[in-house]
């Protein structure tokens, strides 16, 4: 249908070649320090100003020290499943296993008098053998903290990402932070990806 014909004059259009879209994100390809504009992850996550970014700064670090935490409660979950399944074979009674990275970088599993430092410590005395049951339970509950260390790395990994050399900054500094705090494994393994 042709419209050429048709007046247009007097519609108001709102001033299409003026109009504010509200901010922009800023995507950068190449490594910056510029903040202008700058989105972390999300539209809604914009860096306004000076205390935006400090915030944003110290977001960033809490996220990478906390999936610092994820790993050691999937390895002390992961621990604690292997001891519940060796008690099957040795028998009810002992300690709950403390999870320790040997010198030469192989995991052992150390045990620990202290009941109260082990993850889902259960009383020994009081367990029964090990089941298919309790095989699924704990393949599902390693799956679903699998599926969550992926996830955030992937995140870490888009905040990485931005190519501003604060939020790489920040992102390392939390990995440090999360190391301190939570690890107590082998500095050698790395957050890439997964």
């Amino acid at each position: 249908m042709d419209h050429s014909g048709m007046d247009h004059g007097g519609m108001d259009h709102g001033g299409h070649g003026g109009m504010d879209m509200g901010h922009k994100c800023n995507m950068n390809m190449l490594f910056t320090w510029d903040t202008t504009d700058l989105c972390i992850v999300f539209r809604g996550w914009h860096i306004t100003g000076t205390l935006s970014l400090l915030f944003s700064l110290v977001a960033v670090a809490l996220l990478c020290a906390g999936y610092e935490g994820v790993r050691e409660v999937s390895r002390r979950y992961e621990a604690s499943v292997a001891a519940r399944q060796k008690v099957k074979d040795d028998g009810p009674g002992l300690p709950d296993p403390t999870y320790r990275d040997s010198e030469d970088g192989s995991a052992t599993i150390t045990p620990n008098n202290d009941s109260s430092s082990s993850l889902w410590s259960t009383d020994r005395r009081r367990a029964g053998p090990w089941t298919a049951r309790d095989q699924k339970r704990a393949t599902i509950v390693k799956g679903v903290l699998y599926a969550i260390q992926v996830f955030y790395s992937f995140f870490i990994m888009l905040l990485f990402m931005t190519y501003n050399g604060w939020v790489m900054l920040s992102v390392a500094v939390g990995a440090f932070i999360g190391y301190v705090v939570f690890s107590n494994t082998s500095a050698t393994k790395s957050v890439a990806c997964h």
